[in-house]
């Protein structure tokens, strides 16, 4: 299932998927797991690792199991590190750019502003949310969405934007330079458990 619809508070507490419900989220938070036994600490097996790793990744891209294991492929059968690869077809998925570039709170609110054809990728409309960006495509908004995307877009600081994009907030307008680097992703996403999941 694609969508998952449960609290995305949980999801914090019990995979650490950080960006689901806010950018922010409060430091007043419980950090235990939910549930009644939530704080025992319990000493998980390696199986547990390599699948909580994935499950974490796969939620915080919002992609379904099935997606998840098509780009898992796709990174292993390409030249070069395959878990540098996977986080980058994740990272150029059009949803996450528009994430990543301001133009949504949320992942889920950037997949749905893709989903009702909002956006367009080199002037073709993209409705999409899977749809792989490459580099140099430029992504603009129609421009009847213009006043709903840059009221969001005022919630937002835009100096979190990546250095992999290039931001115009009046034309509204992303421009994909390239593919980050390991070094600018994530650091506590640890890829090599979701490469050891796959490979038994």
């Amino acid at each position: 299932m694609a969508r998952y619809t449960g609290p995305t508070n949980k999801l914090f507490r019990n995979k650490k998927v950080s960006d689901l419900s806010n950018r922010k989220l409060t430091s007043s938070m419980r950090q235990t797991a939910s549930g009644q036994h939530g704080a025992v600490r319990k000493k998980l097996s390696e199986y547990a690792l390599h699948l909580a790793e994935k499950q974490k990744i796969r939620f915080t891209y919002l992609v379904s199991e099935k997606q998840f294991a098509k780009y898992y492929h796709e990174a292993a059968r390409r030249k070069g590190v395959t878990g540098t690869i996977l986080l980058q077809l994740l990272e150029s998925r059009l949803d996450n750019i528009l994430f990543r570039a301001g133009f949504g709170i949320t992942r889920k609110q950037s997949r749905q502003i893709v989903n009702h054809g909002h956006v367009l990728v080199n002037g073709k409309k993209v409705d999409i949310p899977s749809y792989l960006v490459k580099a140099g495509d430029v992504i603009t908004v129609k421009a009847k969405s213009n006043d709903y995307l840059k009221n969001t877009m005022s919630m937002i600081d835009l100096s979190c934007a990546p250095a992999w994009v290039t931001v115009d907030k009046d034309a509204l307008k992303i421009t994909f330079d390239r593919v980050p680097e390991r070094e600018e992703l994530d650091p506590e996403i640890k890829e090599q458990l979701v490469i050891e999941y796959y490979s038994k």
